[in-house]
C-alpha cells in the first residue's frame, strides 16, 4: 500500500470516527464539482480543525480570504454565535456565485457575506470601513501571501488567530532557489512572520485526503 493509500485510508477513518454526516457541507462539494471548481477545498478534517479554533477563540468577527465554494467559509459559520458574521473575498464571480448558493443551501445566508473583486482591493475597503477581526483564514493565491498577512495585521483584533493554508508545498517551501512564485510567497510570507514581532506562529506539516501539505497557525498579540 503507498503512502498516498494509508493517508486517505486513515483521513477517512477519523471522519468516520469523529464527524458527523453533514448534507450541507457534502452538497457544496458536489455542487462545486459539478460547477467545475478546483478540488483544493480543504479536507473535512481541516475543516473541523477551522470549525474548532474558531469556536474555541468564541470568534465574533471572521475573515477568510479564498472563497473558492464556500465549504470553508461554512466551516467557519458553523462555529459563530448568534451576532457573528464571516466576510469573505472572492476574486472569481462564478465562484462567488456558487458559493452563494452553497450558503444559501446551509441556511447561513445572514451569516455568510461574499465580496467579489481582487482581494488587495478589497481589504482596503474593510479597513476604511474599521472592520476588525477575531479569525483570519489566508487561502488564496500564495504569491500575494505576504501582502494578505500585513493587511490581516491591520485588521486583527489583539488576540486575533491567522490561519495560513497550503504552505508547505508538498515540500518544495524548503527549496531556497525555487522560482516558482506560489513557493516564493509562501517563503516570504514566513520571513514575515519570523521577523514580525507582533506574532506569535508555528507551522504543522499534514498529510491526509490532500496529499502532504501544512497549514500556520499565528496569534496576534
Amino acid at each position: 500500500m503507498t503512502e498516498l493509500n494509508v493517508w486517505h485510508n486513515v483521513d477517512g477513518y477519523f471522519m468516520d470516527k469523529l464527524l458527523p454526516e453533514n448534507s450541507y457541507l457534502n452538497a457544496a462539494l458536489q455542487a462545486n464539482k459539478a460547477a467545475g471548481i478546483p478540488e483544493i477545498d480543504v479536507s473535512p478534517t481541516q475543516g473541523k480543525l477551522l470549525y474548532l479554533l474558531a469556536k474555541m477563540k468564541r470568534a465574533v468577527n471572521i475573515l477568510e480570504i479564498g472563497t473558492l465554494g464556500g465549504y470553508s467559509s461554512i466551516c467557519l459559520a458553523q462555529a459563530l454565535s448568534k451576532e457573528g458574521k464571516v466576510v469573505t473575498l472572492e476574486i472569481n464571480e462564478e465562484y462567488a456565485s456558487v458559493a452563494r448558493q452553497n450558503i444559501r443551501n446551509a441556511g447561513f445566508e445572514e451569516k455568510i457575506e461574499v465580496i467579489v473583486g481582487n482581494a488587495l482591493d478589497t481589504l482596503p475597503y474593510l479597513k476604511r470601513n474599521g472592520q476588525l477581526f477575531d479569525f483570519i483564514f489566508i487561502d488564496a493565491d500564495k504569491p500575494n501571501n505576504p501582502e494578505y498577512l500585513k493587511w490581516a495585521l491591520k485588521l486583527a483584533n489583539s488576540g486575533a488567530i491567522i490561519m495560513a493554508d497550503n504552505v508547505v508545498r508538498n515540500g518544495a517551501v524548503t527549496d531556497v532557489d525555487s522560482v516558482d512564485e506560489r513557493v516564493k510567497g509562501v517563503q516570504q510570507f514566513l520571513d514575515l512572520l519570523k521577523e514580525e514581532p507582533r506574532i506569535e506562529a508555528t507551522a504543522i506539516q499534514t498529510v491526509g485526503v490532500k496529499g502532504y501539505d501544512g497549514f500556520v497557525l499565528a496569534i496576534v498579540n
